[in-house]
């Protein structure tokens, strides 16, 4: 049976510490568990680098992307009980999204021309759904997504997919995995499917059965004082850095980038996962789902852009390792994570039984500190 060497946790920690000493990120909890049992958890640097104050074991942090994992769960939960199927298509919910268009772009102009299948639920949970994300480019559509002002946090779920929806597909539906809005998307028909707003629902079925007693779409006004903040500049760049505003309740509950979280909060969700759907003798799904969202849905359906790795494909909800080779990172096949633009990130390797997990407040530094905490905590591995 595997273990976790002194050594190489002490080093992921000194080498985590000489970062914050040199000022790349204000401050980080981290987590290494292996069989299900906690074997690091560890408080470093400030937790608001403007105030001085020290990083607490219970700060809040943006998660952003790390709500999709668990807006991903509560449908394949919906879908276990038969509120909605995979196969349904997304204008069943949400009418709106039925006759879209695809934009096409040749020659410096673009042309629009019919979608051929409408997207699906099953399109929604692995990014196959024709949408994209403003932030990851500049073509015609994602011009069209800043026009539209489509990340504005002043428009519900419901008045959110309204404007999406008079916007054309950068793909037809089920042909590239392109990460995107949908989870957003999605985050609205569980609204229409259940008849509860996304954070009720959330608070309902995930985040209240497991404990999770800290992680919303806003921050209560008694625990301010445990908010994670970032540098005012990038260390980088020096360009103010920005986040989403936690200690206001906002209008759009986004099912893709919303929530804020703790480390202890998330943990208890890793162990969730890990134990393949239950937590302390509670089962929320079955077996089978957790492991069939944890596998890849991509299959021979190309990718768009860079933020899958070599050797990973898609999963519901994550990116699932499909060789132990290829990446740049260590990991087995099976191995799934995600991350949050603002800093956060985790991973959950069956095959060794270790998960691991690091949140900061470090927006412009993620990637590369996402990709250390991993190599870190392998190593770490006897």
């Amino acid at each position: 049976m595997a273990s976790l060497n002194r050594g190489g946790l002490a080093r992921l920690r000194s080498i985590l510490q000489s970062h914050i000493d040199d000022q790349r990120i204000p401050g980080a909890v981290a987590v290494v568990a292996l069989g299900g049992q906690v074997a690091l958890f560890e408080s470093m640097g400030l937790q608001d680098p403007q105030a001085g104050a020290p990083m607490k074991d219970d700060a809040i942090f943006r998660i952003y992307s790390m709500t999709k994992p668990i807006v991903s769960l509560a449908t394949l939960m919906l879908a276990e009980e038969g509120v909605l199927q995979m196969g349904d298509a997304l204008s069943k919910y949400l009418p709106e999204f039925a006759g879209q268009q695809v934009a096409v772009e040749e020659g410096g102009r673009v042309r629009l021309e019919p979608a051929r299948r409408e997207a699906t639920v099953q399109d929604l949970l692995r990014h196959t759904a024709g949408f994209t994300y403003e932030f990851l480019g500049s073509n015609a559509v994602q011009r069209q997504y800043e026009a539209a002002d489509i990340a504005s946090p002043d428009r519900t779920n419901a008045e959110f997919c309204k404007v999406l929806a008079r916007l054309p597909l950068a793909h037809q539906p089920g042909t590239r995995w392109e990460y995107s809005r949908a989870t957003d998307v999605l985050g609205a028909l569980l609204e229409v499917a259940t008849g509860r707003p996304l954070g009720d629902l959330l608070q309902e079925r995930i985040l209240g059965p497991l404990g999770m007693k800290d992680t919303a779409f806003s921050v209560a006004q008694d625990r301010w004082d445990r908010i994670a903040e970032p540098f005012a500049t990038d260390p980088d760049t020096g360009n103010a850095v920005k986040m989403l505003e936690p200690r206001k309740v906002p209008r759009f509950e986004s099912g893709g980038g919303g929530l804020l979280s703790t480390a202890g909060d998330y943990v208890r969700f890793l162990q969730f996962m890990r134990n393949k759907g239950s937590l302390e003798g509670m089962r929320l799904v079955s077996r089978t789902t957790i492991e069939w969202m944890t596998s890849d849905h991509l299959g021979p359906i190309p990718i768009s852009g860079d933020l899958l790795l070599p050797g990973y494909g898609f999963g519901l909800g994550f990116s699932v390792r499909l060789a132990r080779g290829e990446s740049p990172q260590p990991g087995s096949p099976g191995q799934y994570f995600w991350s949050g633009i603002g800093g956060t990130s985790f991973f959950v390797d069956p095959q060794e039984d270790i998960f691991g997990m690091l949140l900061t407040q470090a927006p412009g530094q993620r990637i590369f500190f996402r990709n250390l905490f991993r190599h870190l905590a392998y190593a770490a591995l006897d």
